[in-house]
């Protein structure tokens, strides 16, 4: 009985743990690598365990980073069940076959390049078939049941409060008589944050498995963070400059929706044109809609019956015309666009067309890993590369920290201290210098035995 982590070790992205019972074998999780070109070269290694062994696997949420290798798993041999939350099976299919199309271009532009060099051509990670044909391995739970996934291991799911569906996984495994419970928190929420439920209190586990993205920092308040984005939205004179928000398309589009048309009239939104530009942000924002038994109670009162992401001056822009026809427009567009670190998507091309404008303003709203462009925007660069061409920025740039969807380091520790007896923590997801203060913390304040495991290393439970 032991668990092993091949990702999100020490570092942000790549969630994938390795449980081992009863001579079977579990992952929670197998996420992308994001962030710098060489984390993202870590998507086409080789697995570190046989796929063919592994007996099930059970999923977090939908964001790529926790759910997007599990296709190539299944192209490469596994063909046992994906458990998950509803929800997040509709938004998997949205972002599975998102990333099957942009690994399928990547392929292409790479072997453009192959041919020109007479290098050996490569493959997509995995087509847009590929994905398809992995959504049919999915087996939905709802919150608070408990399965029985295979023999000797039983998994619930609880609300994690992060995205639609996201779930803290609680897995009870039995062996030879001995009986432990590992609770994974996968990521968990911001409490007070729009739409969902805060996460779920979990009060037994024999181990805890703790995302610390935030683990060195405090988001500020909720009342400071609307405070900032209205300052910011009134301030912008909608007659002289466009607004750019690089938005995660599950997730933050939807929070970003949803307190746009709260405060419509206070923050002068009817002065802008809104754009919505991304498919794929315009489809999970359809499984928002329809998910609204997962609302908290301010959510399902706004909602009164109708969508809660509606106003008169949204536009959604499906098509590939559609988001060409905005680099027209100088002035008065709030522009939403993935991806929410500029790495790719339809951002860039927004990027390329305003950043270099004095009355243009970049709104950042979410985490940006090192490495990354929105990084490098954040952190003060006078200077971008965009598609091969480097261009001055003289955007003004804004960062509104406080709407991230992750727990800050208040909400992590505040959500450990619920469990009795203080059990072992294993820290995941978060770069070195944040799990290392939470480590810190969590040694200080409970006495927690707590470890940072490297890469594949194994715990015996």
């Amino acid at each position: 009985m032991d668990i092993r982590f091949f990702g999100a070790t020490r570092e942000v992205t790549g969630s994938c743990a390795l449980i081992e019972c009863n001579g079977r074998k579990v992952l929670v999780d197998c996420g992308m690598f994001q962030g710098s070109r060489s984390h993202e070269r870590h998507n086409r290694d080789e697995f570190a365990f046989d796929p063919d062994d592994i007996d099930a696997v059970v999923l977090t949420h939908a964001h790529i980073d926790h759910s997007g290798r599990i296709p190539l798993l299944i192209k490469r041999g596994y063909r046992g069940p994906v458990f998950a939350q509803q929800a997040t099976v509709d938004l998997c299919k949205v972002m599975w076959a998102d990333a099957g199309y942009l690994n399928e271009k990547e392929a292409e532009w790479d072997n453009r390049d192959r041919r020109k060099r007479g290098l050996p051509l490569v493959e997509p990670i995995y087509t847009v078939e590929d994905a398809a044909r992995a959504q049919r391995h999915f087996d939905a739970l709802e919150y608070q049941d408990t399965c029985e996934i295979l023999p000797g291991i039983a998994a619930t799911l609880l609300d994690a409060g992060h995205i639609l569906g996201s779930s803290i996984v609680s897995l009870v495994l039995n062996e030879g008589g001995r009986e432990r419970t590992i609770v994974f928190s996968g990521d968990l929420g911001h409490r007070g944050a729009p739409i969902l439920r805060d996460p779920a209190v979990v009060t037994s586990a024999d181990r805890v498995v703790l995302e610390s993205t935030y683990g060195d920092r405090q988001h500020r308040s909720w009342e400071a963070t609307w405070e900032e984005m209205g300052e910011v939205l009134s301030s912008v004179n909608a007659a002289k400059g466009n607004i750019l928000i690089p938005a995660f398309t599950i997730g933050r589009t939807q929070e970003l929706l949803y307190v746009f048309r709260k405060h419509f009239e206070e923050w002068g939104l009817g002065a802008w044109q809104i754009y919505l530009d991304s498919p794929m942000a315009i489809e999970a924002t359809e499984i928002y809609a329809r998910h609204f038994n997962l609302y908290d109670e301010e959510a399902l009162a706004f909602r009164g019956g109708q969508s809660p992401f509606e106003m008169p001056n949204l536009h959604m822009c499906l098509t590939p015309d559609d988001s060409k026809q905005l680099k027209h427009v100088t002035s008065g567009a709030i522009i939403i666009a993935g991806s929410g670190m500029c790495t790719g998507g339809r951002i860039k091309h927004h990027l390329k067309n305003n950043v270099w404008r004095r009355d243009a303003h970049v709104v950042m709203v979410g985490f940006q890993a090192g490495g990354t462009p929105g990084r490098a925007l954040v952190d003060g660069a006078r200077k971008l590369r965009i598609f091969g061409e480097e261009m001055d920025v003289h955007a003004r740039v804004h960062t509104i920290g406080g709407l991230s969807a992750h727990a800050g380091q208040d909400g992590l520790l505040s959500w450990y201290e619920s469990f009795e007896g203080h059990p072992p923590v294993t820290l995941v997801h978060g770069e070195e210098s944040a799990m290392a203060r939470l480590q810190q913390l969590l040694r200080q304040r409970f006495d927690a035995d707590v470890t940072m495991p490297e890469f594949g290393e194994r715990l015996d439970l």
